[in-house]
């Protein structure tokens, strides 16, 4: 199969984008997991706090690590792969992209030192403050992207000068372009619920662990009950933030949801299909299986609704109905199946039985991996579903494309893949080894009570160093 160059820029992009999103979905919920742990063990003086962000901060620091290694290439493809792209709309997404650099980027750098290793050195109040400065750090980059992404996806307050390249009318309409608000709730929910289930995944290992060795573990136990309430109470909310985002596409982009939901034929009281095969050849979906109305009632609040569909665009203005009926349903069974790990744990919670449900210990292990997977599905639909444009309605992707050879663009995408699964395969087993390894148990002497553990008394080792002196 010939690619040209067009193609192969967009695989390029597909593959890097797609390394690079699982590592900030990653980082944002750990870096306020981080946060929520400093300022338990700060008023609480639990020791257990304290152990496990020790525990997770080493973990953070490497995924923290790979996020900005793999979110730099992407910006060197901007330059070389989509040229035209960024001299278009430089006017723009530059300056939303360098108040990224310069606001979100610069308070994690400037406070992850002294969050990784400064607790001895500055105290444990500008400890914790340095823990929270990173965690927003965090929520600002996720911010600027987002901002910069959702007004690809639904362009305002934006003109033309004389070169052609989109520039500036209002800058609040840029940045809180109408799809952003929807866009960012739904990505930082899917951050949350990304991290609680690597963190159940983590208790409920050691859990299964310390039932065969007939041991306790108090880190584990209180790694996984946090995680568990963390997933009952965002997963539901992450289903209406859904919902919101998905009745928002429908107003600006309705060529995406029809393609999404599998609709070729426009429908007053559409179906909800279940599953199926699209058949974009014969614009239908074959082997269907659907709810009567439910489409409707889903989309538009109302079982007789009208919900367009894709033979209303013609047919080089649709995105590509496969990858985009697949993806969002990968993306939506994974959302239900956390909802239903988060019930079911509620459940034995209740029974106080939570850190003995074996089964469901066994379930939320399985389940580990699925938000970066849910995530990944999420983007695919986002980004696939744009398509025929980079910037919607108004600047095509063929259009964005620099004129480059299509060999110099696979030879880097090659190079690409080597790379990317040497060192993050590295990275990633390098993850899994600190996470199999059990949280310590807690060591003697570490402050327990709450006024010692802020730092307004010395501990007793301080104290009696200070005697001997």
């Amino acid at each position: 199969m010939d690619f040209d160059a067009l193609t192969l820029a967009r695989l390029q992009f597909a593959f890097t984008v797609s390394f690079h999103i699982i590592f900030p979905a990653f980082s944002i919920g750990l870096a306020s997991y981080l946060a929520v742990l400093n300022g338990l063990s700060l008023v609480t003086g639990r020791a257990v706090y304290l152990n496990l962000f020790n525990y997770w901060k080493k973990i953070f620091a490497v995924a923290f690590g790979m996020g900005v290694v793999s979110g730099i290439v992407m910006s060197y493809q901007f330059g070389t792969n989509w040229s035209v792209f960024s001299d278009k709309v430089g006017p723009v997404l530059g300056p939303l992209m360098g108040y990224e650099v310069l606001s979100a980027f610069f308070l994690e750098a400037g406070f992850l030192g002294v969050m990784l290793f400064g607790r001895e050195r500055v105290g444990a109040r500008l400890h914790f403050f340095a823990t929270a400065m990173v965690a927003l750090g965090t929520f600002m980059s996720a911010f600027w992207i987002l901002s910069v992404n959702s007004w690809m996806q639904t362009p305002a307050g934006y003109g033309f000068n004389d070169a052609g390249q989109f520039i500036v009318k209002d800058w609040m309409a840029v940045i809180f372009n109408p799809s952003f608000p929807y866009r960012l709730v739904h990505m930082l929910l899917a951050a949350y619920l990304t991290t609680a289930f690597v963190v159940g995944a983590v208790g409920a290992l050691h859990l299964l662990r310390a039932r065969k060795l007939a041991a306790g573990n108090e880190g584990a136990r209180t790694m996984f009950s946090m995680a568990m309430w963390m997933i009952v109470c965002t997963a539901p909310l992450q289903i209406a933030a859904g919902d919101f985002h998905g009745l928002n596409t429908l107003e600006h982009q309705p060529a995406k949801i029809a393609a999404m939901e599998g609709h070729f034929d426009s429908h007053a009281g559409a179906p909800l299909i279940l599953f199926g095969i699209p058949n974009a050849a014969e614009e239908r979906v074959d082997a269907k299986v659907a709810i009567p109305k439910l489409g409707s009632l889903i989309l538009t609040h109302d079982p007789d609704g009208v919900v367009r569909g894709l033979k209303e665009w013609k047919p080089e203005e649709r995105p590509p109905v496969g990858i985009l009926f697949w993806s969002f349903r990968v993306m939506v069974g994974i959302g239900m199946a956390m909802l239903g790990v988060g019930l079911w744990s509620l459940w034995v919670r209740a029974r106080g039985r939570l850190h003995d449900a074996h089964w469901l210990h066994r379930a939320a292990v399985a389940m580990g991996p699925s938000g970066f997977v849910a995530v990944i599905a999420g983007w695919i639909t986002t980004e696939v579903g744009r398509q025929p444009y980079t910037v919607y309605g108004l600047l095509t992707t063929a259009e964005s494309v620099s004129a480059i050879d299509a060999p110099a663009v696979g030879s880097s995408l090659l190079a690409f893949i080597v790379v990317y699964f040497a060192l993050f395969g590295a990275g990633t087993f390098y993850i899994l080894r600190l996470m199999g390894k059990p949280p310590e148990a807690a060591e003697p002497g570490l402050p327990r009570e709450p006024i010692r553990a802020a730092g307004i008394l010395p501990s007793p080792a301080i104290a009696a160093g200070h005697r001997r002196i």
